[in-house]
């Protein structure tokens, strides 16, 4: 089942998004330790009008346990999430870290996608995928965007299977990453 994600999913919704963007976590939380790291994904998961916010979420249960989520947004919407967290993190900390741009502003950008390792090959990515494609739809977009880091031939492949297609080369926080699109009707 796919829903909304809630403020009370923020443990479940931390580790996962941590699990998919790693680096880039550290980078939103200004932080370098793992449960720090953790800590602040659930505050910044708990908060609103941020890129991670639990109102960009959309959450996959299986037998009342979160088995994944998806974090997907109007691109329009990428730096004013993004400033959030700078201001967030410069009352907090002192300064703001580069967050580097991962999406155009036309599209509806789908963020992180992540499925927990038990739950994995049973179809959940794809249903994550396909309901943020819906939710974009639903918007108003034509256009779906995700990015891919370029050795990860997995998730690649499961993105050109729901037609995903390649539109150009980007980098974030120091790592080449693959711009794909989908065109929806």
């Amino acid at each position: 089942m796919i829903r909304q994600a809630l403020k009370q999913d923020k443990k479940d919704a931390a580790s996962l998004i941590y699990q998919a963007i790693h680096d880039i976590a550290h980078v939103l939380t200004a932080e370098t330790e793992y449960q720090k790291v953790l800590a602040e994904l659930e505050i910044l998961f708990s908060s609103e009008g941020n890129r991670i916010s639990y109102k960009n979420c959309l959450i996959a249960e299986d037998e009342g346990q979160i088995a994944g989520i998806v974090v997907s947004y109007p691109g329009k919407y990428a730096e004013k999430f993004d400033e959030a967290i700078k201001s967030y993190l410069l009352a907090k900390k002192g300064y703001a870290p580069v967050i580097d741009k991962e999406t155009d502003e036309t599209d509806y950008y789908i963020d992180t996608v992540s499925v927990h390792s038990s739950f994995r090959n049973h179809g959940i990515g794809t249903s994550l995928l396909k309901a943020a494609i819906t939710k974009g739809k639903k918007a108003g977009y034509r256009t779906i965007s995700l990015v891919v880091d370029v050795n990860n031939k997995q998730a690649r492949k499961l993105y050109e299977r729901i037609g995903f297609i390649y539109k150009k080369s980007i980098s974030i926080h120091h790592h080449d990453y693959d711009y794909l699109v989908k065109e929806v009707h």
